[in-house]
């Protein structure tokens, strides 16, 4: 709900000010590169921020018979108004070191001008003024809720500049130059929105805004003021026009309006000017940067990325749009009711394209999470689209469902069909599904119109022959062509393979080197979505990285999908994947001491961490194989590289299928003290392979804690020392 509040309100903010944002950043760009622009003017004295007001006076009073005015613009030109030794008129832009004439004041173009008034006021005046004040204020607010976004996204402050996971061009560029432009856009939002509410006398009176005259310490009576003020502190010279001692220099510095006697250079009076005129031309000089150039070119581009955001934002909403749950029907007036049970997504594809289909047709349907199930009074069907997640566990928009199976009881008889999704790669294919189909049979009120339907791997083909049978039956035509129903992401990286171990009879496990582009940022424990068809059928794979490339270690399996893909790529081929971002299975810095657990493929990741350990932290990294292989070899000899670096503690290996069968559960009993001292240091142990291995070690874990009388496992878990990644 919290989520939904920040971005409906970054939503509405970006509508309503979206054409006057546009038109100010366009404006606001041209007049930061005139900004810049003026600073390449040769009109600026060398060394200007060393001269004082005793250095530049004496010169100009010896060139010129007299002096009117000297100012000082937010370039840092100096203008005089003056006559010269032949009683000529002098107003033009002058050296301060030796008072000569650098060049004539020239006037704003008429384009800038335009430029200018159209940027502050629309060319409607006051109202004008104000409209912008309020798009200013809009800005700031979109802002604010841009960042909230963001932090919510990146799962704190901690994590706010963090790699962003690239889903697609605009999603990906929003965020990660929202975060770069964030502060140059605060900064022209306050400051714009400060310098409406100014010019509306919003903080003050008008008599109020006029200086304060203050009284002035002893030692600022003595102090020569033309030895101490700096020349690049002033803002305007008022010259006496006598040389009478009565006759006062006038200064205008950038915080206050002083008097100064012009034989001894001390102050005969000070008036202070209030905060809120000095804010305003801090604000002023911001929103500008008209005295600084690369201000003033960090703004340009930042006007750049707001035409960008404008963009981007709406090419996110109208993807976002396409892509949600679209009821246009309410759930008590449906006749098909579809649950979709998903971990990452992709069953509501498959539930989405049938509820379009449905509705196109003229029925009333209804779609939304398993976890939302309740009452439907009208309902004829109920159709349940679920993936299996871990060992046979409901995704988690799923886990309530059981619960609510038993407590939303239907009013009427409902028919109802189970299509399971997930790999047969794992032995609890669809046990989700078919846990919740048999459920649904013992309901009194539920029954069977189709016997459950399985889909391997997001097969379209597979799923296909579920929509042919629920059509036949229902005479509802739906389309049974697989294409419609395939799907690949977009925005893939582009990986290529730098090298690849052989593998043998004796040796199924290869690992596999892939380079990325430069900035694509990934991390050990990463995981590497692969697409070996080129359609919907997804395999993951921990990362490790190594010198900076992608390390995977793979097991081949007969006829596996995804292994059989990449154990048949050769040094230079290219790949298209994906980079999922695991935070939750990333080294734990701040951990007393980390212990490794894997078994297989399962290392790829550890092999990472321990090779990037640069602080040296405490590692024991425990493993099983099956046998002694040429790769088990190579991990020992890159374990004592590591032991030499001090980046690894201990390598223990255990092995299933040599004479002594030792298993890594085997281990750990063997170095429970180890384990249960870790635990009581606040140390972290990471577990990645198998799911039934996992299984069996935090059986193990569970008992050693129960015996030791510590915390139990479930709650190791649930503050972070005990982090798993398997599969």
């Amino acid at each position: 709900m919290t989520l939904s509040f920040w971005r409906y309100a970054h939503l509405a903010l970006a509508l309503f000010s979206s054409i006057f944002l546009l038109l100010a950043s366009v404006t606001g760009i041209i007049l930061a590169v005139d900004a810049v622009q003026e600073k390449t003017l040769p009109y600026k004295a060398a060394d200007f921020d060393k001269i004082t007001l005793a250095q530049t006076l004496p010169v100009l009073k010896k060139e010129y018979s007299e002096i009117t005015e000297l100012s000082v613009d937010y370039n840092q030109f100096v203008t005089l108004q003056a006559m010269d030794k032949d009683g000529n008129d002098v107003n033009a832009y002058i050296d301060a070191k030796t008072g000569k004439t650098l060049g004539i004041p020239a006037k704003k173009g008429e384009f800038i001008k335009w430029i200018t008034g159209f940027h502050r006021s629309l060319f409607l005046h006051e109202t004008g003024r104000f409209f912008v004040g309020i798009i200013s204020f809009c800005l700031l607010l979109i802002s604010i809720s841009g960042f909230v976004l963001v932090l919510k996204r990146q799962r704190g402050i901690r994590n706010f500049f963090s790699k962003v996971i690239k889903e697609y061009f605009a999603q990906y560029y929003h965020v990660v130059l929202g975060r770069l432009a964030l502060i140059p856009i605060l900064i022209i939002a306050l400051t714009g929105t400060y310098l409406s509410l100014e010019r509306f006398n919003f903080f003050m009176g008008e008599e109020k805004a006029k200086p304060v005259k203050t009284e002035l310490s002893a030692e600022a009576k003595k102090t020569s003021v033309f030895k101490t003020t700096l020349l690049s502190e002033v803002k305007k010279i008022e010259f006496p026009f006598t040389d009478d001692p009565e006759e006062y220099y006038i200064i205008e510095l950038k915080d206050r309006e002083i008097e100064v006697n012009q034989v001894d250079g001390t102050v005969i009076s000070e008036k202070r000017s209030p905060f809120t005129v000095q804010l305003s031309a801090l604000s002023l000089d911001l929103h500008t940067g008209r005295i600084n150039g690369i201000w003033a070119v960090i703004l340009a581009i930042a006007c750049i990325n707001i035409l960008f955001f404008i963009y981007s934002g709406f090419a996110i909403t109208l993807k976002r749009r396409s892509s949600r749950i679209k009821n246009k029907f309410k759930a008590h007036e449906s006749t098909f009711i579809l649950l979709a049970g998903s971990e990452n997504g992709s069953t509501f594809r498959f539930a989405n394209a049938i509820l379009k289909q449905l509705t196109d047709q003229g029925h009333k349907a209804f779609i939304t999470e398993m976890n939302n199930f309740s009452v439907y009074p009208k309902a004829e069907h109920i159709i349940v689209f679920s993936s299996t997640h871990g060992l046979g566990d409901p995704p988690s928009n799923a886990r309530k469902f059981k619960t609510l199976l038993q407590k939303q009881n239907q009013d009427q008889k409902i028919q109802f069909s189970v299509v399971g999704f997930g790999s047969k790669s794992y032995p609890d294919f669809c046990g989700f599904a078919v846990e919740i189909d048999q459920l649904l049979e013992k309901q009194n009120w539920a029954e069977r119109f189709l016997e459950l339907q399985t889909v391997n791997d997001k097969s379209a083909v597979e799923f296909t022959e579920w929509i042919k049978l629920w059509s036949a039956k229902t005479q509802i035509p739906l389309a049974t062509t697989p294409s419609l129903y395939n799907h690949v992401p977009k925005g893939l990286d582009k990986l290529m393979v730098l090298d690849k171990t052989p593998i043998s009879d004796t040796e199924h496990t290869f690992i596999l080197t892939l380079r990325a582009a430069s900035r694509t940022k990934f991390a050990s424990g990463d995981l590497l979505a692969v697409y070996p068809a080129n359609d919907s059928r997804e395999r993951l794979y921990s990362i490790g990285n190594h010198s900076g490339n992608i390390q995977l270690v793979v097991k081949l399996h007969p006829n596996g999908l995804g292994s059989g893909y990449l154990n048949n790529l050769e040094p230079g081929d290219t790949i298209k994947a994906r980079i999922i971002n695991n935070k939750a299975f990333h080294f734990p810095k701040k951990a007393s001491k980390t212990a490794f657990i894997s078994n297989g493929t399962g290392i790829a990741p550890f092999l990472g961490m321990i090779e990037q350990n640069k602080a040296k932290k405490e590692i024991h990294l425990y493993s099983g194989f099956r046998m002694v292989t040429p790769t088990l070899l190579a991990y020992k000899k890159f374990a004592k590289v590591m032991k030499e670096k001090q980046h690894l503690e201990h390598f223990h290996v255990a092995l299933s299928r040599e004479a002594k069968q030792i298993y890594v559960m085997d281990l750990i009993r063997r170095d429970s003290l180890f384990f249960m001292n870790l635990l009581k240091e606040n140390g972290v142990i990471m577990i990645c392979g198998s799911l039934a291995m996992q299984k069996d070690v935090e059986t193990i874990l569970d008992d050693l804690c129960r015996e030791n009388e510590i915390k139990t496992i479930a709650e190791y878990k649930n503050n972070g020392q005990i982090l798993t990644d398997c599969y």
